[in-house]
């Protein structure tokens, strides 16, 4: 009976134990309640929303303007079925992946180097131009990136002063123009992510790799860029999902033309949501965007967690 006894006090401490930690870290997460409240209202209420509008024949005008009816998954069925789909998707997968993922990651970090060990002057000169950029406004960037490019802008003006013929440069290669405009525009929030992560570097690591002979390029890939992996990851997050959703850049430039050559989902978006009228169906557009955002964003977390539990 004294053991029995024991062991049920035992039991008791335990469970009596286990209810104060719980007690505990209720405790602790109060404070994020209305954090969590704030999210669900402006973050998880818009997403419900705009699932529920891509599943009705919801449009801009009409009687659906006002009783919009559900109709299921439709509006997907058309869409994979639309020959512009397919396009918008590679489009947006070139889009994000040169000139972001590739371009400004790459420029951003090599602007870093040089501004971490280049001349003062050189060093200003150029970062001041690189932020420029990226403080304007997006719409002014995009008026600015198309008074270089179109027929008659800035560049075509500096060919012909070398005797070269002009080229229509947004007509016959707009999707490479608009990833041009794009680096340009955001190069400066990468650069000034590596600058800070390369400050944190330690100075006598790289110095002594110096004095054991390994050149610049060895210091780069065998010290720099493991020891800020996860400065890499964590804009290349960033920089993906801010791309992924870049709309007044091209439609400034290009408008999705000519044709569907420069096309990306955001663009393909508004036209059928808001210059079309079909609200449901351009919602279903913006939905497939939210899922390719989640896609990009488990991987990258996914990734960055690796790093950090190794």
């Amino acid at each position: 009976m004294t053991a029995l006894a024991q062991t049920g006090a035992t039991g008791t401490d335990r469970r009596s134990r286990a209810t104060t930690r719980g007690l505990r870290s209720s405790a602790r997460a109060l404070p994020l309640l209305p954090a969590a409240l704030l999210l669900a209202v402006f973050l998880l209420g818009p997403i419900l929303v705009s699932l529920w509008g891509s599943l009705t024949n919801a449009t801009l005008s009409g009687s659906t303007a006002v009783a919009s009816q559900f109709i299921g998954f439709d509006n997907y069925t058309q869409l994979f079925k639309a020959p512009d789909f397919p396009v918008a998707v590679v489009n947006t997968i070139v889009f994000v992946f040169f000139s972001a993922v590739i371009g400004q990651n790459i420029l951003g970090l090599a602007l870093a180097l040089m501004m971490r060990s280049g001349n003062r002057v050189v060093t200003a000169v150029v970062g001041t131009i690189v932020v420029t950029a990226w403080v304007l406004p997006e719409i002014v960037a995009a008026f600015a990136a198309y008074a270089f490019f179109r027929d008659n802008g800035t560049l075509n003006v500096i060919l012909g002063i070398f005797g070269l013929d002009p080229v229509s440069w947004l007509f016959t290669m707009p999707v490479l123009m608009v990833v041009f405009a794009n680096i340009w525009r955001g190069t400066a929030f990468s650069m000034m992510v590596y600058s800070a992560a390369l400050a944190d570097v330690p100075p006598e690591i790289t110095e002594a790799a110096e004095v054991d002979g390994a050149s610049g390029i060895k210091r780069l890939f065998l010290i720099t860029i493991p020891m800020i992996r996860s400065t890499i990851g964590t804009n290349s997050m960033i920089v993906t999902l801010q791309t992924l959703s870049v709309f007044t850049l091209i439609f400034v430039m290009t408008g999705g033309g000519p044709g569907n050559k420069s096309t990306t989902l955001p663009i393909l978006a508004y036209q059928q949501g808001l210059k079309f009228g079909e609200l449901g169906y351009g919602t279903a557009i913006a939905t497939i965007m939210l899922l390719i955002g989640a896609i990009f964003s488990f991987f990258y977390v996914r990734a960055l967690r690796e790093e950090v539990s190794s």
